[in-house]
């Protein structure tokens, strides 16, 4: 019988390394408790597997603006390891961030901890890149693709849709819980606490070198990316942008890349498979085509 409610306790715990669902956490910790009271378990292996369910709980909690600004400074940092900012045309880059600012007040997610901030990376590969908290990096090689403020606003809504959906994040959260677990999980009889300023910097640092690989190296899942699209679409025509520009930024790319194995083409899905699922959502948007009123400072700002 007391083996039968070992395994019992051992599915629980389980279930709650495999969710970020607090309330989990909370009904195994109860669990472990009742079972040490009953004598099921002795005292000491059920505040163990309290203590553990207490840790993943904490774990699962959701990310605050703050941690996911310095989060989203450190990988940006990173990110500046291997490109430098361009300061070659200051205009544009103010240029860009206004853009960014139209789309963002007309979002679900108007403010951040510390805004939303564009820059331009120094490199002819076709790339760009946002980090949680608000970092948006564009290239050079990526701005010269684009023919119409529409298309830079597309490239910019898929990047802050990034953001928004909180594609980086959810990558620290499941880095976060399954630190939980090992850290409690290797003391099954003991007294572990919960992870120690050790051990949360430990899980920060893996966290944002897991973002920077995930961005730089293997890119988002392919449903990531078109999920950034179909959310781009919304974003661009909530703010007057023609949709379609996201459609005409792809081309471009697609000329312009073909099937290169850098920037684009090595963490992203192909445009043509990114055409493809833009178009069947580009239907369900009418916006007014007022892209010949911003022509003129699309071309005094690329200048």
């Amino acid at each position: 019988m007391k083996m039968k409610y070992l395994k019992l306790l051992s599915v629980l715990f389980f279930a709650v390394t495999l969710s970020t669902c607090v309330h989990v956490a909370a009904i195994t910790d109860v669990s472990a408790q009742v079972a040490g009271a009953l004598g099921v378990i002795d005292q000491d292996t059920a505040n163990a597997i309290s203590q553990s369910a207490q840790a993943i709980g904490r774990a699962a909690e959701e990310i605050t603006p703050e941690q996911e600004y310095f989060l989203g400074r450190a990988v940006a940092a990173n990110i500046l390891v291997s490109y430098r900012i361009w300061t070659g045309n200051p205009g544009l880059t103010m240029y860009l961030n206004r853009i960014c600012s139209a789309i963002a007040i007309n979002s679900p997610r108007p403010y951040l901890y510390n805004g939303y901030h564009v820059n331009i990376l120094d490199t002819n590969e076709i790339n760009a890149f946002a980090t949680p908290g608000g970092h948006i990096f564009i290239t050079r090689g990526l701005i010269a693709c684009a023919d119409s403020e529409d298309a830079l606003a597309a490239v910019i809504a898929h990047e802050l849709a990034h953001i928004q959906l909180q594609h980086g994040v959810k990558a620290i959260r499941n880095s976060r819980i399954t630190q939980a677990v090992m850290i409690t999980g290797t003391n099954a009889a003991g007294a572990a606490a919960g992870m120690n300023l050790v051990d949360l910097t430990n899980v920060f640092n893996e966290s944002v070198n897991e973002i920077v690989s995930t961005m730089i190296t293997s890119g988002y899942s392919q449903s990531q990316e078109f999920e950034a699209d179909t959310t781009a679409l919304a974003l661009l025509a909530a703010t007057g942008y023609d949709p379609s520009g996201l459609v005409m930024m792809l081309r471009a790319i697609e000329r312009a890349s073909g099937s290169s194995s850098s920037g684009f083409g090595k963490t992203h899905p192909s445009p043509a498979q990114r055409i493809a699922n833009v178009e069947r959502g580009l239907n369900q948007y009418r916006v007014q085509d007022t892209r010949s009123y911003r022509q003129a400072r699309y071309a005094t700002a690329v200048r």
